[in-house]
């Protein structure tokens, strides 16, 4: 007899492209759900992601009801079933090593069934898989009950959360009162070497590795605190919204860190839009500098996903965030690709790092002009854009030497949130 179902689903967005599985453990006699498993894998494909969902399944239910358990899998993948049920040849070699992984746990358990189900009958799953591809979207864990814990998948549990690369959100709080910063100098070190030879003192010169050349130009990017859309974890470009108070106190927590060396910037530049504006202004009434306003700075603008949540799109326009998920150079319905992005917000850049030579630039801006900016940095392709994580309010440094390379030397810092 039947005690136990699985219901098991995975999924792709762009085939391959980010992934995900789902699986659910029922009651045979009651429905009633006993466990609930679900993970993003990364960058897989759709056929992957399902015999992962399977492979979960499956090791639910020896937590559930021990070796030999009697247990009926249906799932809406034909060819998984298929597979599984010895009616179909494995002929992707990428395949056969998650079969035989299934196909262990399979000889522990007593199958009763395999069953082809349509998809409609198998939403449980289906959801459970998206949760998951949705929290890691946002750089969050899926964990039971259909919430997301603060670790980066695969990772240990860090001080703060991490959040979402290509949307505009963030949880983390505002920093305690009286919080100090306990990060080591990383910021500036050559404008403070310059600032402290005018001022007649003596300084050490030299990396390490060979005696610097000239002072450096030095480009600090902050990305703007937390708004109402940050929070709701919908995409925000070109939209205005404003900081929320919590937004404010990270604005503010930021303006205390950079109006002490060696972080004190000598010229501050912001994006047009309103959250980068409050961001900036906060650090301006601590240094007693002027804003200049740069309208390459903005973010990316996302055109008709302007305000969804990544789920919302992924309902309304699968087949367009699938290959814009796949490549740097589809653009959002009425919106601006990435790759167009790149060549102004490059020109913003060089734009700052020639008219401030010999200078510390704080650049306030957005997740997207300021990976740009990095990956510019590192040499590194478009496609790089979709490997970084910054949060909400968080410093990265670039250094750019005219006789030699630029140098990133401090990424999503956020010692001044703690």
């Amino acid at each position: 007899m039947t005690r136990y179902v699985i219901e098991a689903d995975g999924g792709s967005r762009g085939n391959p492209g980010p992934a995900g599985y789902g699986a659910v453990v029922k009651d045979a006699a009651s429905g009633q759900v006993l466990a609930e498993s679900a993970e993003a894998i990364g960058v897989a494909t759709n056929n992957v992601a399902e015999y992962r969902g399977l492979i979960a399944g499956l090791q639910a239910v020896l937590r559930v009801g021990g070796e030999g358990a009697a247990v009926a899998v249906r799932m809406d993948s034909k060819l998984v079933v298929e597979q599984m049920a010895g009616r179909w040849k494995i002929k992707n070699e990428g395949l056969r090593p998650l079969a035989s992984e299934a196909g262990a746990l399979v000889r522990r358990l007593r199958v009763t069934e395999w069953t082809w189900i349509p998809r409609e009958r198998n939403q449980h799953a289906d959801r459970l898989a998206n949760e998951a591809m949705d929290a890691a979207a946002q750089g969050l864990r899926w964990k039971a009950g259909g919430t997301s814990d603060g670790e980066e998948p695969g990772l240990p549990p860090s001080p703060s959360p991490s959040q979402t690369d290509l949307l505009d959100v963030s949880s983390i709080s505002a920093p305690a009162r009286g919080s100090s910063d306990l990060s080591a100098p990383t910021a500036s070190v050559a404008a403070a070497q310059q600032r402290t030879r005018a001022a007649g003192k003596k300084v050490e010169t030299g990396t390490g590795w060979r005696p610097p050349t000239r002072v450096a130009t030095s480009l600090l990017l902050l990305r703007h605190g937390e708004t109402e859309l940050s929070l709701e974890r919908r995409f925000s470009g070109l939209g205005d919204p404003e900081l929320t108070p919590n937004g404010l106190a990270q604005a503010e927590a930021a303006a205390a860190r950079l109006s002490r060396e060696p972080y004190r910037p000598d010229v501050i530049v912001s994006s047009p839009l309103k959250r980068a504006r409050q961001t900036s202004a906060a650090i301006a009434a601590r240094t007693g500098l002027d804003v200049e306003v740069d309208d390459e700075l903005r973010e990316v603008d996302f055109g008709e996903w302007e305000g969804h949540t990544f789920t919302e799109v992924q309902r309304r326009w699968p087949a367009e965030l699938a290959a814009w998920l796949a490549d740097p150079e589809t653009a959002p319905p009425g919106g601006e690709s990435f790759a167009v992005a790149a060549r102004r917000v490059r020109a913003a850049g060089e734009r700052l790092v020639e008219r401030y030579e010999g200078k510390t630039v704080l650049a306030v801006s957005h997740v997207t002009p300021i990976k740009m900016l990095l990956r510019l940095a590192l040499m590194a392709p478009l496609e790089s854009l979709y490997r970084m994580h910054l949060d909400l309010a968080c410093l990265s440094l670039i250094e750019y030497y005219a006789d030699g390379p630029a140098v990133v030397k401090s990424f999503n810092d956020t010692a001044h949130l703690r």
